[in-house]
């Protein structure tokens, strides 16, 4: 399996995925560590890539998704966007409501 198959497969499988730096218990980087908590605020279970440890994957998603930044959300397979973008969509509700309804129609 290539690297571009490994990430459309992770983004298939996983309901909502955060590619970031670190991990959700000790993120690497500050970006990654807002993201993750509003993430948390929401109250589902997410997955997770540390991209530090998966310098293939680093390297290739930003091309792939035409998304510069880490870290990167995304959900049912289409890419919510970095740390701005989640906490703003936080901050207006919309991020719970989002999660909310993709976890529902996953059942």
């Amino acid at each position: 399996m290539n690297v571009i198959e490994k990430i459309e497969r992770q983004i298939k499988d996983n309901i909502i995925l955060i590619y970031m730096k670190g991990t959700p218990q000790s993120p690497s980087c500050g970006f990654s560590a807002q993201a993750v908590q509003a993430l948390s605020i929401c109250g589902e279970k997410f997955a997770y890539v540390d991209i530090l440890e998966n310098l293939d994957i680093r390297k290739e998603l930003p091309r792939y998704a035409n998304w510069p930044t880490f870290p990167q959300l995304w959900i049912k397979g289409e890419l919510i966007g970095g740390c701005s973008i989640i906490l703003e969509m936080l901050e207006n509700g919309e991020l719970k409501k989002i999660i909310s309804n993709a976890v529902l129609n996953s059942k």
